[in-house]
Parts: structure tokens; C-alpha cells; sequence
């Protein structure tokens, strides 16, 4: 019997302005059934966009404000009932939605931010039987992922996969930067095994203007007059980076995915608009030097929540129990 190829749209989109975004995404999610495929009358939907960092809130480190009111907009129509989550990187999910401009959409709306802290979910997987995902998130009937196309300094690209990393809830982050080491593949499978229990209804990936070189957040912004959505976020990582032309191999979400059997290769890969070669840059602008995936931590912490993490391991049993 043979199984249906996960369907990526990618169009090219110019402007975020307000009336011309609206259309750029109503072509987008045409060929997947439009948003009323993925969203009935009465569901809760996370909107889950990258906040990382409100310090720079001029160079796209984040997912725009003007995707995020589009999609709230378009959920709403179909009965929808959105909200924005998020569980940065650095400062609160409130306080980086405010310095990136997000707030008088979100009043506008009467959309409600949720941080992702303190109630823990479940375990992703067997392999990694002590690390947990957010209550409020998995809470939800649909999720909408919505990434920013970026370089990345430990990961080479991040993208909708490492996207889904921000519903981890709060300093579990650290256990899992220690879980991994500097082990970047490790830490890729990691990530990979959370976008597969996550497993988002859509990913709508923010690429009209992507952030490259230092990032996540140290790069600059680089125009790509790109947009891509599917149901699988795994198959969408993958045609991003060969608009990209950045090597698989390179990246250590697509080969921990590739090496688990869940990333499809391109020609298994439907494209109903445009496919990823004419879309393809020439100059993407990686990282000038791959950092350990644990280097961000500082020395005092890393000390404290290894040694915690040792006695997690000896106990055998999570600190955190299940909810």
C-alpha cells in the first residue's frame, strides 16, 4: 500500500503588510484545504511563534507581529479560539511579546498570553524518560508552530523542529542543554523527539525577511520573500533548507530526524505550488563558528543542575512526576 506524501506549499510572499500577508497566506494554505483543515468551530489553538529575545527587536529575531495577527485572524474566522504561548529563551513570554510590538495585536484581539512554566506534561520518549513538555501547551486541541527562519550558532538553521523547543517549560531548558552535553546530535534527536510528540497541526514558517550568520540572535536580517506550510514540520525543515542550500548534514535536527526514519527526502515530498529550487539563495549566511550546545550556561548553574541531574539519574525516578 503506498502512503500519501506529506504536502509542502511554498510560495513567495514580499510584504507584511496587513491586506497583501492576508493573501500571501490564503495561497499558502489553499493547496492543504485552507485554515479551516485544521482548525473546527470551538477548538483552543496555540499559537506558537519564536520569541526568543525582545533585546533586538529590530534585527527579526522573533516571528513577525504582523504573521502572527494574520493566522490569529484567520483562526478566528473558522471559529477558532486562539492563544499565543511561548517559553523564550530569555525574559517571560509576555515581556518579549511586548518589546517585539506583539501586545496591541494580542489586546486587539482579546487573544491571552500563557507562559509555559511550571506544569509539566509528559516524557517525549523512552530515550529521554525525565525530560517533560508543558501542560498548557499539549493542553490544547490544535497547535499552530510558527518559526522564524534563522541561522543558529549551535544548531547551524533553526527552524519549525527547534521551534517546538519553547514548549518546554521554563528552566527544564538547562536539564535538557545538560542532557546533551556538547553533543549536537544528541541534543538534535532530542529536539526531534519533541516536535514528534508535539506533532503541531500546521507549521507556517517565517521566512519573508529570515535573520543570518551569528544568530539566533547575533546575525542580521536578510530579505528571502519566502513562506512554507505543512501538517508535517519535519518534511517543511527539510525543503526550507534547500531553498537555503545548506547541506542535511549540517544539521543536527534534519539528521537526528533522518536517521529516525521521520524526515522524508525531497522527491517524497509533495509540492502543489512552488518547489524549493525556485526559491533557492545562493548566500545564506551561516554562523562564522558552531558553539557547544551547553556554552550559554553559565558556569554556577551548569555546576548546580549537573550535580542535580547526577542525582536525578541515580534515583532513577524524575524529580518531576508525571500530572
Amino acid at each position: 500500500m503506498q502512503t500519501q506524501k506529506p504536502s509542502v506549499s511554498l510560495i513567495r510572499a514580499k510584504s507584511y503588510a496587513q491586506d497583501a500577508l492576508k493573501e500571501s497566506l490564503e495561497t499558502l494554505l489553499e493547496p492543504l484545504g485552507g485554515m479551516g483543515a485544521f482548525v473546527k468551530p470551538g477548538n483552543r489553538v496555540l499559537l506558537k511563534p519564536n520569541l526568543l529575545t525582545g533585546s533586538r527587536p529590530t534585527k527579526e529575531c522573533t516571528t513577525r507581529p504582523e504573521l502572527v495577527r494574520a493566522v490569529a485572524e484567520m483562526v478566528i474566522a473558522v471559529g477558532g479560539n486562539p492563544f499565543l504561548g511561548d517559553s523564550p529563551a530569555f525574559g517571560s513570554a509576555k515581556g518579549v511579546a511586548i518589546a517585539n510590538g506583539l501586545l496591541p495585536i494580542l489586546q486587539e484581539l482579546n487573544i491571552p498570553i500563557v507562559e509555559f512554566s511550571g506544569k509539566r506534561y509528559q516524557t517525549i520518549s523512552d530515550n529521554f524518560n525525565h525530560l517533560l513538555l508543558s501542560k498548557e501547551a499539549m493542553s490544547a486541541d490544535v497547535i499552530i508552530n510558527l518559526p522564524k527562519v534563522k541561522s543558529h550558532a549551535q544548531l547551524t538553521i533553526t527552524l519549525g523542529v527547534k521551534n517546538l523547543f519553547g514548549c518546554v517549560p521554563g528552566k527544564m531548558k538547562a536539564w535538557w542543554h545538560l542532557e546533551a552535553g556538547k553533543d549536537a546530535q544528541r541534543f538534535g534527536e532530542m529536539l526531534v523527539e519533541t516536535a514528534r510528540a508535539i506533532n503541531p497541526s500546521l507549521t507556517i514558517v517565517d521566512g519573508i525577511i529570515g535573520h543570518e550568520g551569528n544568530g539566533p540572535s547575533g546575525g542580521e536580517p536578510r530579505l528571502l520573500q519566502v513562506l512554507g506550510a505543512s501538517s508535517n514540520v519535519f518534511a517543511l525543515d527539510r525543503a526550507m533548507l534547500e531553498i537555503l542550500q545548506v547541506a542535511p548534514s549540517q544539521v543536527p535536527t534534519i539528521t537526528a530526524s533522518q536517521r529516525l526514519g521521520i524526515c522524508p527526502d525531497l522527491d517524497e515530498i509533495e509540492f502543489p505550488s512552488l518547489t524549493p529550487e525556485l526559491l533557492q539563495i545562493a548566500d545564506w549566511k551561516l554562523p562564522d563558528q558552531l558553539m557547544p550546545i551547553d556554552f550559554a550556561l553559565p558556569r554556577v548553574i551548569k555546576s548546580t543542575f549537573r550535580d542535580l541531574y547526577i542525582r536525578l539519574i541515580k534515583e532513577k525516578k524524575g524529580v518531576y512526576g508525571q500530572s
